[in-house]
């Protein structure tokens, strides 16, 4: 194994890091429903020629699993994008990148309940200190001001997103659909167009500008095609564990990205509550020991 290896991952993560700027600068220039859907569109489209065939003989199978495919195509194609692409109108590109960086933590607590994992110290830790960082990044420095605070409807987009994105991650792992990863990620690209198709009908200006076109290339070639393909031959000469770690950087580069190119400012709670979140998620990765609820007859003897 080379070092060159360890630049999959990186390139992923910038890649998907890139998107949230992405979503910022695509403010005015696109409606959210039409880059959404003209993302998995072409995306789905350039994967056809070469997944078709194998889908054309497992007919019968995409038949029986229709159902999980297309929530599985709502959730991860479409809630979380869709979402971030509607949030940039009203928070900012590093609320995107920090915010984001709850999402490993969502997937553990819902793996929690559908997957009946057993909770980890690391989990408790984690989450308490994520859920804190994300006060911190929500109140401007309130924390205890939470539930008091009015959140801007970007931030709140963001969150459900996420959560979403949780579920989709845990759904992903207990359904194991007898796919392999590109016919299952063209599977799900072309639900949700499918699902994106009503909004898109509905957008006023369906045309793409020749000021949005980089954008949706970019959303579609590079954060779609480019960071899957990128982000499974890491894991191929890596390993998912220490891909995985390397997600970590996505709110960071996310941030710097959004300092760099947009010239956004970041704020003493962001650093803070940024900071914190991604603690706490390292944290819960980190932290595998069991919590104990009782003790043994022979661990008390």
């Amino acid at each position: 194994m080379t070092k060159s290896a360890y630049l999959f991952p990186i390139a992923t993560v910038i890649a998907w890091a890139g998107n949230g700027i992405v979503s910022k600068i695509s403010v005015d220039m696109i409606a959210p429903g039409s880059i959404a859907f003209y993302r998995w569109l072409i995306a789905a489209s350039l994967l056809a020629p070469f997944v078709l065939p194998t889908l054309w003989r497992q007919r019968a199978l995409v038949k029986k699993h229709f159902f999980k495919l297309s929530i599985l195509g709502g959730l991860g194609m479409v809630v979380l994008q869709t979402l971030t692409y509607v949030a940039a109108q009203t928070t900012s590109a590093t609320h995107i990148a920090l915010i984001g960086s709850v999402v490993p933590m969502m997937t553990m607590l819902w793996s929690l309940f559908l997957l009946r994992e057993t909770p980890t110290q690391g989990m408790l830790v984690g989450s308490l200190m994520s859920f804190l960082g994300l006060a911190v990044l929500l109140t401007n420095g309130h924390p205890l001001a939470l539930f008091d605070t009015v959140l801007k409807q970007g931030d709140l987009l963001l969150l459900i997103g996420a959560l979403s994105y949780g579920l989709y991650g845990v759904l992903i792992k207990r359904w194991n659909l007898p796919f392999s990863t590109w016919p299952s990620l063209f599977l799900q690209m072309a639900m949700g167009a499918l699902w994106l198709l009503p909004v898109f009908l509905t957008e006023a200006d369906k045309t793409i500008s020749t000021e949005a076109l980089p954008l949706v290339l970019f959303a579609a070639l590079i954060a779609s095609l480019f960071a899957t393909f990128s982000w499974l031959r890491g894991i191929e000469l890596l390993g998912a564990s220490k891909c995985t770690a390397f997600l970590n950087l996505n709110p960071v580069i996310g941030t710097l990205l959004a300092v760099l190119l947009l010239g956004e400012h970041l704020s003493l709670a962001q650093v803070l509550g940024g900071g914190l979140t991604l603690i706490g998620v390292y944290v819960a990765q980190k932290l595998k020991a069991p919590i104990r609820t009782k003790h043994t007859p022979a661990e008390i003897g």
